[in-house]
């Protein structure tokens, strides 16, 4: 049984060149924080869901979604060029919550914590 099936190692392969990419070629100040956390691929490899997150709040989701717009005739067929597939998946960028979500939880938690150390503080003892 292989530990992976093709679409998941298509899909790692198109994250790590995507975000060379994006490192080194692609200008559009909107995704200079753009961050690529995942790829899904459908189990025939027509359909790419790309999860990014920005790093930084001057861009926003919506921003970084049109830059990746502007940008998919680019990233598509560089893409082609550098994986060498036979055919190259549509490309669908998504903005990843799940970084979002996790903050947010976090800050729950640490009220939380806050709260229960200040009911449960141990009584001071009298001299």
């Amino acid at each position: 049984m292989k530990p992976f099936n093709r679409a998941d190692r298509v899909g790692a392969l198109i994250q790590e060149t995507l975000s060379v990419l994006l490192k080194k070629s692609i200008k559009d100040p909107r995704l200079q924080a753009a961050t690529i956390t995942g790829v899904k691929m459908s189990a025939d490899l027509k359909l790419a869901r790309i999860y990014f997150v920005i790093s930084d709040r001057v861009a926003t989701q919506a921003e970084a979604l049109e830059g990746f717009q502007k940008a998919k005739g680019f990233i598509k067929y560089t893409l082609a060029q550098q994986l060498n597939m036979r055919y190259m998946p549509e490309l669908i960028f998504y903005y990843d919550k799940s970084l979002d979500h996790g903050f947010h939880i976090d800050s729950i938690l640490k009220k939380l914590e806050q709260k229960h150390a200040q009911h449960h503080q141990p009584p001071e003892k009298e001299q």
